[in-house]
């Protein structure tokens, strides 16, 4: 009997939406050993529901890649499944459910802390003496079925997708926070990678009328007021992931632009791969198809994509609503090494 393969390696990238969360998942996907998978949060309406087009441009129902993964993990995709997975979503994985899931990990994490405390240094980074899954591992999390549940069936879905694609590191960008912490709360293994984005450049995305590739229809608009507010919410949220003892790495969307090979070989270091970038050359990536399902347009593109710096915000977008989004959020700003001057 074949020995049953090690679980998948699971990188979670976190941060609002528009911050560069899909290009750096399509360039950590020409890594040697990484599978993207995509917003696998999205993957059960807009995949299994609404059989939008995978990364691949086939139907989701008709891609070899995921009809093996869910052959694997759920003996199909039926439509029951994906209901239950919306309703669980809706129950517990909300940003208002955040502060309920950091509550959950400060015990494990606290006595983490304490197991961890025999006088060996703690490496900095995303390495420590007592992970946070084999704390939260020993507890019991009997009052929550339905986190469990929902958490298991990512669990499965991502060492399918690992065993499909013969890599041993998978890539989901879904983004939210709350995701994020429902994972690690109930006891996977994940490698948070929070993707931060200058904010006034991020209220200039969200207001841009962009179709989705999919259908046509437009994405999502929001003020640069709203845009701001959501900024705060997740990037604070997953500040708070890292401070309840998950393992969580920054990387700011402009540093990923100007300097991708240090970025892309310090994260792959981090997944214990060997960072293979022949992919990269001067200003340029060369992207091949991948299997993602939803995320941002960049998630088709197949070949050469340039990687310059994205400065049109600071001509494009008006004074006043740059000058609103620094008001709004110039604490966070100010940590993350954005100068709060007008740009």
């Amino acid at each position: 009997m074949p020995d049953k393969p090690p679980p998948a390696r699971v990188v979670f990238l976190g941060g609002l939406g528009r911050s560069g969360t899909t290009l750096l998942e399509r360039l950590l996907g020409e890594v040697p050993g990484v599978a993207p998978l995509g917003e696998v949060v999205h993957l059960w309406a807009r995949g299994v529901l609404a059989d939008e087009p995978c990364g691949c441009r086939r139907p989701f129902s008709a891609c070899p890649f995921w009809r093996e993964v869910g052959e694997r993990a759920f003996g199909g995709w039926p439509d029951d499944l994906a209901h239950r997975m919306l309703r669980l979503r809706r129950r517990v994985d909300r940003t208002r459910c955040v502060p309920e899931l950091a509550r959950r990990l400060a015990g494990p994490a606290a006595s983490a802390a304490s197991a961890g405390s025999s006088g060996r240094a703690e490496r900095p980074g995303l390495a420590r003496p007592v992970t946070l899954s084999e704390a939260v591992r020993s507890a019991e999390f009997a009052d929550s079925p339905e986190l469990a549940e929902y958490a298991a069936a990512h669990r499965r879905l991502y060492d399918a997708a690992a065993e499909v694609s013969g890599r041993p590191v998978v890539v989901d960008s879904s983004k939210h926070a709350s995701t994020a912490f429902c994972l690690a709360a109930a006891g996977l293994d994940v490698r948070v990678v929070h993707v931060v984005r200058d904010p006034r450049a991020v209220a200039h995305s969200w207001r841009r009328r962009v179709p989705r590739p999919e259908d046509g229809r437009p994405m999502t608009r929001w003020s640069p007021a709203r845009t701001s507010l959501h900024w705060l919410a997740q990037n604070l949220s997953l500040e708070l992931l890292a401070r309840g003892g998950a393992r969580v790495t920054r990387v700011r969307y402009e540093d990923l632009l100007d300097a991708p090979a240090a970025v892309l070989g310090r994260l792959a270091a981090e997944v214990g791969l060997a960072p293979r970038l022949d992919f990269l050359s001067a200003g340029r990536a060369d992207l091949s198809p991948a299997h993602t399902v939803s995320g941002n347009p960049v998630r088709f593109t197949v070949g050469p994509v340039g990687l310059d710096p994205d400065d049109g915000w600071r001509t494009a977008a008006p004074a006043r609503h740059r000058r609103l989004v620094a008001t709004l959020t110039w604490p966070l700003m100010i940590k993350y090494g954005y100068d709060r001057r007008p740009a």
